[in-house]
């Protein structure tokens, strides 16, 4: 299991957005700028995130995007489902599973109970850890500076 750059730039991106004044929408391209990374990309991320209806989208002028609940209440777990798709340590944890060994599924496979504890963990890790815990973490994110 990695987590890809688009897991990372979604939690960055709600992040930004969860240092925010209340009520503040941000634009895509302020992100980008602001945290470095590709706008366009980001789009694509901010797509993803608003169908699931971790954020709104609000379009024309005064346009963006904003939080539709407290940082909170979003965990690390649905934010990365939400973008990368349900991902595994092994195949041997998915819905389709299949035995790394022989390309079978065995029940009796001794790696597979391992593999399924050791992602129960790290599911348990990202889903009690929110945005709120992460801006906690480095006081200096909370930090807005107020040029906008």
């Amino acid at each position: 299991m990695q987590i890809t750059r688009a897991g990372e730039y979604a939690i960055i991106g709600l992040l930004y957005l969860a240092r925010q004044p209340a009520g503040r929408t941000v634009m895509v391209d302020e992100i980008s700028d602001a945290e470095k990374v590709p706008s366009s990309f980001l789009a694509k991320i901010f797509q993803s995130l608003a169908k699931a209806g971790l954020i709104q989208s609000q379009r024309g002028a005064g346009g963006g995007f904003t939080l539709v609940r407290p940082p909170s209440n979003i965990n690390l777990l649905e934010i990365l489902n939400c973008v990368e798709g349900a991902f595994a340590l092994q195949k041997c944890v998915t819905d389709d599973p299949a035995c790394v060994v022989s390309d079978q599924r065995l029940d009796n496979c001794v790696l597979c109970g391992v593999f399924a504890e050791a992602q129960s963990r790290v599911n348990e890790v990202l889903a009690r850890t929110t945005l709120a815990d992460l801006l906690k973490r480095n006081p200096k994110l909370i930090q807005i500076e107020n040029t906008h």
